[in-house]
């Protein structure tokens, strides 16, 4: 299908945006895992550590929150840290408070926190059975619209790597859905008062396809996540700064220190190997004719 040409139609077809502003931040331009979208080994510059939902927050698998309107956050976000804090706290047992977001928690799955090589978090995924879900927010100024241009220059970078996009229309506005050699992804954003929110479902073929269990997930997710912006000011499209847990951090610093270790004690093997000197096995000697009692070798050999 891909190789075929573009007709009328196509959702793949190139969308032309209004917006003509480069978009240089290269968060926004790589903002997405290339590779298999379940298979990212953890390396030396991002380390991943997973964890359960269960040891992330104390779920309560027998509480029905749907049903209590006075216990719930409306389900039409996302919504602004400042409007919905009171309510937070009735139903903070069910949210993941990462400081500049705090997610719903769905039950079961795993949570990936990718690490900088300090031990810093730097990006928290999660992952469900149909793929992996990730939420980050950024300084936004006032009016709306940053989206909108981070949308038109994501588009551009995906396609000059190969992807095929397309512009779709969702529950906040236009999403992107890009299919890529190693993984489908969808992307949504949604501009708020001085922040925007920009969510990422990554999956197999055909899990970022409209009406798929993947994208339901991934806008549940968004219409209940709450942003903290802050009143510091802050750069434009600047990453507002993920921070755990106190008891989550403790178990992946003590998870990043056994990965450092580990990379140590492999580089010391490696270097007291190459220290080492190989033995070094001398030929033998020839022997030549001895000198006897009954005269010198030539005597000996008649050459005299």
């Amino acid at each position: 299908m891909f190789g075929k040409r573009k007709k009328s139609g196509d959702r793949f077809a190139d969308d032309r945006y209004d917006d003509t502003a480069e978009y240089d931040d290269a968060d926004h331009a790589r903002g997405y895992r290339g590779g298999d979208y379940d298979d990212d080994p953890p390396t030396d510059e991002n380390p991943i550590v997973t964890v359960d939902y269960d040891e992330a927050v104390d779920y309560d698998e027998t509480a029905d929150y749907d049903d209590d309107a006075d216990n719930e956050v409306p389900g039409s976000g996302p919504y602004d840290y400042g409007d919905v804090a009171e309510l937070l706290e009735n139903v903070s047992d069910q949210r993941l408070d990462l400081g500049s977001v705090i997610l719903p928690m769905p039950p079961g799955g795993q949570l990936q926190v990718e690490m900088t090589p300090e031990g810093t978090p730097q990006a928290v995924h999660l992952a469900t059975e149909h793929g992996r879900i990730t939420v980050a927010a950024y300084a936004a100024p006032k009016s709306p619209g940053q989206w909108r241009t981070v949308a038109a220059d994501l588009a551009e970078s995906l396609r000059g790597d190969g992807a095929r996009v397309a512009v779709e229309n969702g529950p906040w506005g236009r999403e992107l859905l890009a299919v890529t050699d190693g993984a489908d992804l969808r992307f949504i954003g949604v501009d708020g008062h001085r922040w925007m929110v920009r969510l990422v479902a990554a999956g197999p073929a055909g899990a970022a396809d409209e009406g798929g269990p993947l994208v339901a997930a991934a806008r549940a997710i968004l219409s209940e996540t709450v942003i903290r912006r802050g009143e510091d000011p802050m750069p434009v499209r600047e990453p507002l700064a993920v921070v755990l847990p106190q008891e989550l951090a403790e178990q992946l610093a003590a998870a990043h220190q056994q990965q450092v270790d580990a990379q140590q004690q492999a580089l010391a093997a490696q270097v007291a190997a190459q220290a080492t000197p190989a033995p070094v096995i001398s030929p033998p000697m020839p022997q030549g004719p001895r000198r006897g009692a009954d005269g010198s070798a030539m005597q000996q050999l008649g050459l005299n």
